[in-house]
């Protein structure tokens, strides 16, 4: 039988997030006065993301992805090795590869389920050697960016039934399979399948891990903590 094993990316695997990797295109911007703009917005509007991201994960995404509205498509998906190698591979934990690879080398199949755009990701599925990506795509139009995510959006409870529509696809048991994550929003994922592992959590995450006897792990070093290369439970 397939086993999986799905990982949460930002907080997760990366000590970055979607703020900071849409900030590298804001920066990108080929008008200057444009950049300067969005960039002030970005800067002033922290305190909102921050609110609105604490309230509700999915919420935050739909209102945040806005700001990519008016972005050639071509563009933003002709940065992604730049992306890539000034904002988002110097914030990869020192553990996480060594994480992953030790489920492949276990025999899971391994899946990125993250709320990020689909565009932001190439190079680092690659890196990882995900067999499969759940993630969130823009609304296009004549290849410019409404602002609008594709539905259903991939956030919270929707994480868990995209994971078991993958699951049910393969034939396989999500009570077989790993799931990692540092945010409270994803309990529902974490709590879905059979070895469940909490990663740098947050307070609440932390709370309920202990609670449910769940491994806490530490990536930020280049070490993989015994238990983690066979069935975490």
């Amino acid at each position: 039988m397939v086993r999986m094993a799905f990982y949460d990316l930002d907080g997760t695997l990366v000590s970055g997030n979607i703020v900071q990797r849409y900030a590298f295109f804001v920066r990108s911007l080929p008008s200057r006065a444009r950049a300067a703009v969005k960039g002030f917005k970005l800067v002033m509007s922290v305190p909102i993301w921050i609110a609105l991201d604490f309230w509700s994960r999915r919420l935050f995404n739909h209102v945040f992805y806005r700001e990519y509205r008016g972005m050639r498509r071509e563009w933003l998906c002709g940065l992604d090795e730049e992306l890539f190698r000034r904002a988002v591979e110097p914030t990869i934990y020192p553990g996480a590869k060594a994480l992953v690879e030790a489920d492949r080398r276990a025999g899971f199949t391994l899946v990125l389920v993250t709320g990020e755009l689909d565009f932001a990701l190439g190079p680092l599925v690659r890196y990882f050697g995900f067999d499969a990506v759940i993630s969130n795509s823009l609304i296009w139009r004549n290849g410019v960016a409404t602002g609008e995510v594709v539905e259903p959006l991939v956030a919270e409870r929707e994480k868990v039934e995209a994971m078991r529509r993958l699951a049910n696809k393969h034939g396989t048991d999500l009570g077989q399979a790993k799931a990692y994550s540092d945010s409270f929003s994803d309990s529902p994922m974490l709590e879905s399948v059979g070895n469940p592992a909490a990663v740098h959590p947050d307070r609440r995450l932390k709370r309920l891990a202990l609670d449910r006897g769940w491994p806490i792990l530490n990536l930020r070093k280049d070490t993989v903590k015994r238990g983690i290369d066979g069935d975490a439970r």
